[in-house]
């Protein structure tokens, strides 16, 4: 798993090495680094340290993890918030690619950092996130190491209104469900189920059939034959009446500058298939779409060869976005795998929201989803 953004106690992650936010001087402050201490055992760590003395800002050392999950800590220091004008960012940036050099040397295959400055050192939160997106994913473009950024509170990742200021006012204009509750309290936990249980039938019901082996064949019991009837005709019934409610299930529109020959010539294409004619159109490699997308190499293998016949929603939303695609090829691509973007979806709603603004870094992408409680997209969801 690439990258994964996790809310918990750095010091309980089981990775190889976690990363720790530490004093220039041997000897520990507060926040993350007292913690650090206390857990791995204060009395080694710090003879440890003065074993290796001050540390340069912007530099970084690794020790063992003593009585920690983790193998190693790498202890790295950054610096105070002086307004900007002092290169304190530099000074930051400088602390990840240290950190990412020592993990590289010492061949760790999993890391676990936190959002470094935004604590005692007092930096903007924003500014400390857009700096950790931007050398994370700067790294990763290079490397398969499983890096997750954790943080502990919730404030910590408040970055989506700073990049975009009217992303949670599109949300509440765009999402249904919170609306079609208080409209419809009736009739709501009857469409809640429709909608969990049956996107399938709006998202292309016979594509969804037609890739099951065997479906409707006479190798099926009765029972299961009628309850797949039955399914597809109280499925039927509700969609119809959802369609009276601003349906939550929207079919994928054909946009007027996309010609006849453009549709007609994708039509028999599978969802792999029309996702490597895309990257071929924009002259994508296999590589790099599987970096974009933020899958592993294994999860994109398995894709590509067809091991995984039907990818999770948020492995398709992933690979959309990597391909930067517009909202109707987003919709076309989804189709293939029996889905359909949802304004019942915030998830859905949120990358819809990115893909209209023409801003395709998964990164920040993964960001709004973390602070909106969604699921990320990526290698986890595959």
């Amino acid at each position: 798993m690439p990258f994964q953004i996790v809310r918990n106690d750095i010091t309980k992650m089981h990775v190889d090495v976690i990363v720790n936010t530490a004093n220039p001087m041997p000897r520990y402050g507060a926040g993350i680094d007292s913690a650090v201490y206390e857990a791995a055992g204060k009395d080694k760590l710090l003879a440890k340290r003065h074993g290796i003395g001050p540390i340069e800002p912007g530099t970084s050392v690794i020790t063992d993890g003593y009585n920690l999950p983790a193998k190693f800590i790498i202890h790295t220091v950054g610096t105070a918030w002086q307004g900007g004008k002092a290169g304190e960012e530099d000074i930051i940036r400088s602390c990840y690619r240290s950190v990412f050099d020592v993990a590289v040397n010492n061949n760790i295959v999993s890391l676990a950092i936190p959002l470094l400055a935004s604590g005692s050192y007092g930096f903007p939160k924003g500014i400390a996130l857009r700096i950790a997106l931007s050398e994370i994913e700067a790294f990763m473009s290079e490397s398969d190491m499983d890096v997750y950024l954790v943080v502990f509170d919730e404030k910590s990742v408040s970055l989506s209104s700073e990049l975009y200021g009217d992303i949670d006012e599109y949300i509440n204009d765009n999402y249904v469900e919170e609306k079609n509750q208080e409209e419809y309290p009736d009739s709501y936990g009857r469409n809640e189920r429709v909608r969990r249980g049956t996107e399938y039938v709006a998202g292309g019901f016979a594509s969804a059939v037609s890739s099951v082996p065997g479906f409707f064949k006479a190798n099926k019991t009765e029972k299961r034959k009628r309850k797949e009837a039955e399914l597809f005709e109280e499925s039927a019934e509700d969609l119809e009446e959802l369609s009276s409610l601003d349906m939550c299930l929207s079919a994928p529109q054909l946009d007027e500058e996309r010609s006849l020959e453009d549709v007609v010539k994708n039509l028999d294409k599978t969802f792999m298939e029309l996702v490597f004619s895309f990257a071929d159109a924009k002259g994508l490699t296999d590589v790099e779409v599987q970096k974009k997308a933020n899958l592993d190499r294994k999860a994109f293998s398995k894709l590509k060869c067809g091991t995984t016949k039907n990818p999770s929603k948020s492995t398709a939303l992933a690979l959309a976005v990597a391909l930067e695609l517009d909202l109707d090829d987003t919709q076309d691509l989804l189709s293939r795998a029996g889905l359909a973007l949802s304004p019942c979806s915030k998830q859905d709603v949120i990358v819809q929201y990115f893909i209209e603004k023409e801003a395709y870094d998964i990164y920040e992408i993964n960001v709004a989803l973390f602070e909106h409680g969604e699921q990320l997209l990526g290698t986890q969801a595959s």
